[in-house]
């Protein structure tokens, strides 16, 4: 299996073949037209509509693979109509994912028609396969894999969905779910069932990809309960997907290159950094910046960091070692 790329929204790198990007807009298009229902997926192995296998496009990529992978685990296929290994491997993918029975689910990037997101996941060659859990990229593979293989990986990638708390739907599971979370079925109860209000609108908010709306209902939970782990780490989040999703890749990209003294440059590039799920170069990003400054710059460096430690779990190893660093920068 190739090792994994870090995800990132910056470092374009040319796929080719963007001639045809016009093409496979029409022909999504009369796809779409030819399509099922709202709510219904692309079909499965029988003809019938599957709610498992998707297409996914820049706009509706933070809700469809971002936020979705919160409470289930996301495999990102990314494809092109010239691909000969695409065309072997994908259906492997939408069979497997159409027998999982819910435990994960299929995004399709077309990358001519989305050359950014080909571009955030530094996508120098496809067939590319990303495991997207919790908003996080925790696994990718490089090419064509045998059915057993992509089985083995989806075992080690819903693995990694339990210890973040994640559970497979529920009902009996297909033969990729046997293969991939050996056969069990979820827990009945959702921890997010029983949410307060202010928290149940922020996850709906979040869930329909309304980030300011998400942002104020977290705020509001945190001013009823300010210690709330999982208000706090869900706010973290929008916040950062807030400030990125209002930057220029490129343009982040070439103005902390050229001016590797400007603070809030390297702070925009961290953050693209985060939200690719690269958090150790993020916080090195930051404390870099926290080193060579001084007075309110440095604490604004040091309070940003602060707020992508939120993101993650409190005792993952990376924040560990990141707040030593920082403890021996500010004493």
């Amino acid at each position: 299996m190739q090792q994994p790329r870090d995800f990132s929204m910056y470092g374009a790198v040319d796929l080719g073949a963007r001639q045809a990007a016009a093409q496979r807009r029409q022909q999504a298009a009369a796809r779409a037209a030819s399509a099922p229902a709202d709510g219904e997926g692309a079909p499965d192995a029988t003809g019938q509509p599957s709610a498992s296998v998707f297409e996914v496009s820049e706009e509706t990529f933070n809700e469809d693979v971002i936020y979705r992978s919160r409470t289930t685990p996301v495999i990102v296929d990314l494809w092109a109509e010239w691909c000969g290994p695409c065309k072997q491997l994908s259906p492997v993918l939408e069979k497997l994912a159409n027998a999982a029975n819910g435990a994960w689910v299929l995004a399709k990037i077309d990358v001519d028609a989305n050359p950014r997101l080909a571009q955030a996941f530094q996508a120098q060659s496809i067939p590319m396969v990303v495991a997207i859990v919790g908003g996080q990229m925790v696994d990718a593979f490089l090419g064509a894999m045998p059915e057993a293989q992509v089985k083995q990986w989806l075992t080690q990638v819903l693995a990694v969905g339990e210890q973040l708390g994640l559970q497979p739907a529920a009902g009996e599971a297909g033969e990729a779910g046997e293969a991939a979370a050996g056969g069990e079925p979820a827990d009945d109860g959702d921890e997010f069932d029983n949410l307060p209000p202010a928290l149940s609108a922020a996850r709906d908010a979040m869930e329909s990809g309304d980030l300011d709306a998400a942002a104020r209902a977290l705020e509001k939970a945190l001013a009823d309960a300010p210690a709330d782990p999982l208000a706090k780490g869900w706010l973290a989040q929008v916040n950062l997907m807030r400030r990125v999703s209002s930057y220029d890749p490129a343009a982040v990209s070439r103005e902390a290159a050229a001016h590797p003294e400007d603070a809030d440059a390297q702070l925009r590039v961290a953050d693209f950094e985060m939200a690719g799920g690269d958090a150790a170069s993020a916080f090195d990003r930051v404390l870099a910046v926290i080193k060579r400054t001084s007075g309110d710059e440095r604490n604004r460096a040091r309070l940003h960091l602060l707020d992508l430690f939120e993101v993650l779990s409190p005792d993952d190893d990376r924040i560990k070692k990141a707040r030593t660093q920082l403890t021996l920068l500010l004493f």
